[in-house]
């Protein structure tokens, strides 16, 4: 008989290794994009993010249904300190990054986290959860036009592309919907097979829409290209910097899945340990040639959908990963997956981190219309979806990293937070 998923406990189980796939389908595409873009080994990313997942898991002793990948926020410095100091120096840099999470954490534990709620209410969190959904939505539509994410380079004709990513939408909106047993918690998986079957029947009909040659090249077994880092302060004080945007965002990631799922992440296992999960699991990808890990929104929004609740299908996800940086034809047919069938689905997946913050905003029931909530509610997503950045030298913040920074100062400096907090206390009585 089918399990029951949707219980947030951990509970492992055989039949859960295909949703695991799924969940690892689910954030394949930004996974290796980030090695890609960065130059580093697609390969051992896979191999890093499974394992970071399990360290995290272990660390958080097996409460959070999240999945730890490639973080897009060190794409910029990444290339930078490469050009300037080397890949090894650079990866020193992005493991000493790593313990940025680890002394928060550490301040956490001291202080306790009443002092990150004070600062971090869902007024501030709310909406910097919509906007890692919104700010992603560029990302999705010009996937499913048929181009790169940035929107760069055209990789499918128009009509192509957007007839796949049409299909591989309905698909999982239908089986999301409408799907029976198992087959309703793999929508996705099932989204990017009909959608991956149309591209291949339109490949015959003379569209050119999937490049079978990639698999054709790839061997059956490759050990990825493990690269092991150098310690230069100059890399190192370059890079640390830039940790404390992606540390923002952890924060509202943990608080997004605990809407999903309906339990206090942190308080338990407390956002001490999950930011220490988080941290570790950067440092040691670092340490083996890997982009640093993030807590992966597009997985929250498969939770969201699929209702997986079970942690340990992201052990399963991390299974996956670690088998698949060694088996180097079968990422050579996922990277063969036109761009719009990812892309249709990633629209429904970005939508849903969206309404995940919307929802963080309704439970807690605050007035919007008053000036303060307005505010900040307004200034946040206004900085994080309009792009504002700041510089100064080498260092830039912006996006999710500065929207996050904006409703925390926005919190602390206007008046009237405590007559604020005593309203959603009154309203929740």
């Amino acid at each position: 008989m089918h399990k029951d998923f949707s219980q947030p406990e951990y509970r492992f189980h055989p039949d859960q290794w295909f949703i695991g796939g799924q969940m690892l389908f689910v954030a394949f595409g930004a996974l290796v994009l980030v090695p890609i873009l960065t130059g580093l080994d697609p390969n051992v990313a896979l191999f890093t993010a499974g394992l970071g997942t399990l360290i995290f898991q272990v660390i958080t002793r097996g409460k959070v249904p999240v999945f730890l990948a490639s973080s897009f926020a060190f794409i910029s410095p990444i290339i930078v300190a490469k050009g300037k100091w080397g890949l090894a120096a650079t990866l020193g840099g992005l493991a000493a990054a790593g313990l940025v999470y680890v002394v928060l954490s550490t301040i956490v534990r001291i202080r306790g986290s009443a002092w990150l709620e004070r600062f971090l209410p869902r007024v501030v969190t709310g909406p910097v959860i919509m906007v890692i959904g919104l700010i992603l939505a560029p990302v999705a539509v010009n996937l499913a036009l048929g181009k790169t994410g940035d929107g760069a380079a055209k990789l499918v004709d128009l009509g192509p592309a957007l007839i796949l990513a049409a299909i591989s939408l309905a698909t999982t909106v239908l089986v999301a919907i409408k799907g029976k047993g198992l087959l309703r918690v793999v929508p996705i998986i099932t989204g990017a097979a009909v959608g991956y079957l149309a591209a291949i029947v339109m490949d015959f009909m003379g569209y050119d829409v999937v490049n079978f040659e990639p698999i054709a090249k790839a061997p059956w077994l490759a050990v990825p290209s493990f690269t092991f880092p150098e310690f230069n302060w100059n890399a190192i004080l370059f890079i640390l910097p830039v940790a404390l945007a992606p540390a923002i965002e952890h924060f509202g990631d943990i608080i997004a899945i605990g809407q999903v799922t309906g339990k206090d992440y942190l308080k338990d296992p407390g956002i001490e340990n999950t930011m220490l999960g988080d941290g570790i699991a950067t440092s040691v990808a670092s340490l083996l040639g890997g982009p640093p890990n993030t807590t992966y929104s597009e997985v929250t929004g498969a939770v969201t959908l699929t209702k997986a609740y079970n942690p340990a299908i992201m052990t399963w996800a991390a299974i996956w990963a670690i088998v698949l940086a060694f088996v180097g034809k079968l990422g050579a047919v996922l990277a063969t997956i036109p761009t719009p069938v990812m892309g249709g689905i990633l629209m429904l997946l970005f939508g849903a981190i969206t309404v995940v913050g919307l929802n963080s905003l309704v439970q807690a029931r605050h007035d919007l219309t008053q000036p303060r909530n307005l505010a900040i509610v307004a200034l946040i997503l206004v900085t994080g979806i309009g792009g504002l950045k700041l510089t100064y030298g080498d260092f830039a913040l912006g996006g999710i990293g500065l929207a996050g920074v904006v409703g925390v100062l926005l919190n602390l400096i206007l008046p009237g937070r405590k007559d604020a907090a005593a309203a959603v206390e009154d309203s929740d009585s």
